[in-house]
């Protein structure tokens, strides 16, 4: 068996994560070594040409003795319960007092000098990340963006030094390893279904994101959504919901003739102003805008900011409006709880109706909760790929349906029969592994398609 030397730490994982561990390691002077439990790591040469001398060992980690181990840092794609890990689970280093098994972003807090913003929930978190990051440079902040979107945690530090703050994605996978974030500020957007295979149940995957809250001087809850409230109460707390805000909750109440985004009766501006389409969109917004308000950003810079932001790639995403129709790519909807939020989030804002193009690898997945907003909002749920017939089955009842057997036919369908003032939303709420190489390569497909559509309009 071979032992992993006194006082040295151990690196799981050569994914991108890992890689920026151990960079990081390499730069704090920290002896480390690296196990991966696939036979040959994609990337390994590059690894040995970039740390000469560091060893590698690559298998099954219960061939490696870790009784004297430093502590091990996890990257976020393995699991804490791999064999060879559990029996790690609970055990703390000596020295410190600290758990002995950690995550990247537990490195990041050791050394991270600057207010910390962390964002995490089932969707929309990238949205929410990327909105803020966006508000403190409207604001002339010095700002670092990344974790689970774009740049790892750890990079950043390299990357932006003298940053006047960092804000993060984070991942439940990369929080159950993180024994205390301390964030100045926090959200937790909203929780469905997912993960389930990594977390065995909604009550830990739920206790995992609810650790984006150790240690933080403000938490923004989603007062829609009970279960992103803490156990117990932060120092500092901000709700947003998408209905009239009571006292000095983040809200959508009328005013003026219109709906604004409000702080309790202070309105901010009009939602029709926003390039970000859908009630889904607001309350993102009001997440962004009540940790913006916590981090003392000018409100009218945040504002600026709302008016001009189109969305993320594949994240609600308009492509064109075609002849009063607007078609919209949502395609990094892979899980049902996100297909629920674009419909709902949408559909109150339509003069016409929704045409839903959805369909992949529902991994299992209950689809029934998408029947009540198509039923209220829906014309059509347009099906394809390897788990249509089962969406027909959860969706039959409440909304027309069409089976097709691919994603451009859909589309095809959904024009001949969208009218003015109608939505066509690809928000499949499943994987699109059955018939593309990644939700990018479906989200590409539906956009060219689009283009080619408003392109033939023009002409």
């Amino acid at each position: 068996m071979q032992k992993v030397p006194k006082g040295t730490a151990l690196v799981v994982g050569l994914g991108i994560s890992g890689h920026a561990i151990c960079r990081h390691l390499s730069r704090q002077g920290v002896p480390y070594m690296v196990a991966d439990t696939r036979a040959v790591p994609p990337g390994v040469d590059d690894f040995h040409a970039a740390h000469p001398g560091v060893e590698i060992h690559c298998g099954p980690l219960t061939s490696l003795d870790l009784s004297e181990v430093e502590e091990v840092i996890l990257s976020p794609g393995v699991d804490p319960c791999t064999p060879g890990l559990a029996e790690l689970a609970g055990r703390m280093r000596d020295a410190t007092g600290e758990p002995l098994v950690i995550g990247e972003i537990a490195l990041f807090v050791r050394v991270c000098r600057a207010p910390i913003a962390a964002i995490t929930g089932s969707n929309a978190k990238s949205t929410v990340t990327t909105l803020l990051g966006e508000m403190a440079r409207e604001s002339g902040r010095r700002v670092a963006v990344g974790g689970n979107l774009g740049t790892p945690a750890l990079d950043l530090l390299d990357d932006e030094p003298n940053a006047d703050c960092y804000v993060l994605e984070l991942s439940s996978f990369q929080l159950e390893t993180t024994p205390r974030l301390g964030a100045e500020t926090t959200a937790f957007l909203n929780l469905s279904e997912d993960h389930l295979d990594r977390h065995g149940d909604m009550a830990n995957y739920r206790a995992a994101k609810l650790n984006i809250f150790r240690g933080a001087r403000h938490g923004v809850i989603n007062a829609d959504d009970a279960m992103t409230r803490p156990l117990e109460r932060l120092p500092a707390q901000d709700c947003f919901t998408t209905r009239a805000p009571e006292k000095d909750e983040w809200g959508v109440a009328r005013h003026e003739g219109g709906d604004w985004l409000m702080h309790g009766d202070t309105p901010l501006m009009p939602v029709r102003e926003m390039r970000l389409a859908g009630r889904h969109n607001h309350a993102n917004a009001l997440a962004a805008l009540a940790m913006g308000h916590r981090l003392e950003f000018p409100m009218a810079a945040m504002c600026r900011v709302l008016r001009r932001f189109t969305g993320l790639p594949h994240r609600g995403e308009v492509i064109a409006e075609v002849g009063g129709v607007r078609w919209i790519n949502d395609s990094k909807g892979t899980n049902v709880g996100a297909a629920l939020a674009a419909i709902a989030g949408l559909g109150p804002t339509l003069d016409g109706r929704l045409i839903l193009l959805a369909g992949g690898m529902g991994k299992g997945a209950d689809f029934h909760p998408l029947a009540e907003p198509l039923a209220r909002y829906g014309r059509e749920a347009i099906l394809f790929g390897l788990d249509a017939e089962r969406l027909e089955k959860a969706l039959g009842s409440a909304v027309s349906v069409s089976l097709v057997d691919d994603l451009e036919e859909g589309m095809a369908r959904a024009q001949a029969i969208a009218e003015p003032g109608d939505c066509v939303l690809l928000s499949p709420a499943c994987a699109s592994l059955d018939q593309f190489a990644n939700y990018q390569e479906r989200g590409e497909v539906f956009r060219r398609w689009v283009r080619r559509l408003a392109k033939g309009r023009a002409s």
